[in-house]
């Protein structure tokens, strides 16, 4: 949707895939008719790739999905983006905060290193388990070693 010098409101409406290449075609969709906002709710991930492309070229307002309800019924994909281009015009849209690029980078990055540390801490319990069914108990034996281990002095040559 858009609004013209002349008050009037053109609407034109268009599906795009969400393959890197149909998301830059919707880049440039959105360019050629002069967009200078775009509305998108937020649902799981699936905003990320469309936000990461748009986000230099138009301000982009994720907005949650629970706070634009349309009025109940069967509704589609189609009938919501007109309800949040709709709601986008009379400024009644709330857009969620994103942080900047760098901070996500962190984020994602300090995420993936809680989700390795915990992998490795179940690997580690599995692994015990394992070799404890097996008859093995590990912790028993390191510590029975250390407690009989001497250190050997070398004599000099």
């Amino acid at each position: 949707m858009r609004v013209t010098d002349e008050d009037r409101l053109e609407w034109e409406t268009e599906t795009f895939g969400t393959m890197t290449h149909d998301l830059l075609a919707l880049l440039d969709w959105l360019a050629a008719w002069e967009c200078s906002h775009v509305a998108m709710e937020s649902t799981g991930d699936y905003w990320k790739p469309v936000f990461n492309v748009l986000e230099g070229a138009f301000e982009v307002y994720l907005v949650n999905a629970q706070h634009v309800k349309h009025v109940p019924g069967r509704t589609t994909d189609m009938t919501d983006s007109e309800w949040l281009a709709e709601l986008m015009v009379h400024g009644l849209l709330t857009p969620s905060f994103i942080p900047p690029k760098p901070q996500r980078a962190l984020r994602d990055l300090t995420r993936y290193r809680t989700k390795l540390v915990e992998e490795r801490a179940r690997t580690v319990n599995r692994t015990q388990k394992l070799l404890e069914e097996a008859n093995i108990k590990l912790g028993s034996v390191v510590s029975a070693r250390r407690r009989h281990v001497t250190p050997r002095h070398r004599s000099p040559r």
